[in-house]
């Protein structure tokens, strides 16, 4: 254990994951994170509870959801004393978060904090031109009428088009799936392969829902009390039958089906010290042991979603240990062939020794101790709440198992991962 002080995982809380621009038209970030964090506070009865800090992000935060951790927790029964942090590291956010927590734990610094996030694709803004904006603060600055005339004349009716928010790397243009799709095809990872994995994503999220996994996981929230986007009579002929999204000639293999679709929702997770915990009469359900951090040089051809494998070696080799010494892995699946990219990469000696930097290769792993309670391509990916999900489900499966390890690792925009490891 490479953290001074155990951190204790006390709860978790999300809202359902749905497909953007549906069932939360009309919610906010603040909305959703504020549902999340309040039924948080209730199961684990900590109304009115000053905790260290509340840290959280979003992707696609809207500028009116300003201060958006601080926001939440004055909109919440915490004490309005408990701080807030807003952060951002792509797809990373709500492990980072988490993560963060912790390590305020482990020092000491706090005794119990919460860590999430959210993010919807249902109320991002529209912004004008920066041409725009400085057009309007010039013309506001002129003094007279021969000074303001003169400004406008640098007005054009193209600086009145909106500008969306994209989801592409601005150093390459490229969207994650284009890089996705350039990955697969060094990697040389088959369309059924991917469609293999998605259909084992649905099938696991549909039994774990049958089971009742989810029950107390999942808040109810905008009428809705589960996920939109489990498919539980998904087939290999369905997914096979999609057409390619992003590289749509013969040879793209990256579809609707394999690949995670936008997402709304968000996730919080409260952390303490053990002795916080017993105070407060929550039972730990597992303990968050470590993180790290990676990137990649992506802009020079290295894989955008690749540096998970940098930190998971990382993770590995501080704590002594090997990729098969877990029970479970939950590794975010952006898209299907990510993963099998990730698999291919672990089991690779050239590739160890030149991007891990190891004599041998950290070796492959049991696929059916993978996302066993369903991945992102079935459940959904509001970017920074897929970190607070995979951490609260697998705090989950170790406390229904009563011990374990599980390696959790998220690949992010901008050529970053995130690895974290959860015991009990």
């Amino acid at each position: 254990m490479s953290f001074s002080n155990k951190v204790a995982i006390l709860g978790s809380s999300r809202t359902p994951f749905v497909k953007s621009q549906t069932h939360y038209l009309g919610k906010s970030n603040q909305d959703m994170l504020g549902a999340a964090l309040a039924d948080l506070i209730h199961k684990t009865k900590i109304e009115g509870e000053l905790l260290g800090d509340f840290i959280a992000g979003a992707i696609m935060n809207h500028p009116l959801d300003w201060n958006l951790s601080r926001e939440t927790v004055l909109g919440s029964a915490l004490s309005p004393e408990t701080p807030g942090l807003t952060i951002q590291r792509a797809c990373g956010t709500g492990l980072e978060a988490v993560n963060l927590i912790a390590l305020k734990i482990a020092s000491g610094q706090i005794t119990a904090g919460i860590g999430g996030g959210s993010d919807t694709n249902s109320d991002i803004p529209l912004f004008g031109q920066r041409k725009l904006t400085h057009f309007l603060i010039k013309l506001q600055q002129a003094k007279g009428i021969r000074e303001k005339l003169a400004a406008l004349k640098d007005f054009r009716l193209g600086m009145l088009k909106p500008q969306v928010p994209e989801v592409r790397e601005p150093r390459t243009g490229l969207s994650m799936g284009e890089h996705c799709e350039l990955m697969v095809k060094e990697w040389q990872i088959s369309r059924r392969d991917q469609d293999e994995l998605a259909y084992r994503s649905h099938q696991n999220a549909a039994k774990a829902y049958d089971e009742g996994f989810y029950d107390d996981l999942i808040i109810p929230f905008a009428s809705l009390s589960r996920d939109t986007i489990t498919r539980k009579d998904s087939s290999l002929e369905k997914l096979a039958s999609l057409k390619p999204a992003f590289d749509k000639t013969d040879k793209g293999s990256l579809t609707a089906g394999n690949s995670t679709p936008l997402t709304d929702g968000a996730s919080v997770v409260l952390l303490g010290s053990p002795e916080w915990g017993k105070k407060h009469q929550l039972e730990p359900l597992a303990y968050f042991t470590d993180c790290e951090v990676a990137a990649v040089d992506f802009v020079h051809g290295a894989g955008l979603l690749m540096a998970p494998t940098i930190a998971i070696a990382r993770l590995l080799a501080r704590n002594q240990l090997s990729l098969q010494d877990f029970d479970y892995y939950e590794i975010h699946e952006a898209f299907a062939g990510q993963v099998l990219c990730t698999l291919k990469a672990w089991e690779s000696a050239e590739y160890c020794q030149r991007a891990l930097h190891l004599k041998k290769p950290l070796g492959s792993i049991d696929v059916q101790k993978m996302n066993i309670k369903g991945g992102s391509l079935a459940l959904g990916h509001p970017f920074a709440a897929t970190g607070g999900r995979l951490v609260g489900a697998a705090a989950k499966i170790l406390a229904q198992k009563g011990n374990g390890r599980i390696l959790i690792s998220v690949c992010t925009a901008g050529g970053m991962g995130v690895a974290a490891i959860i015991e009990r």
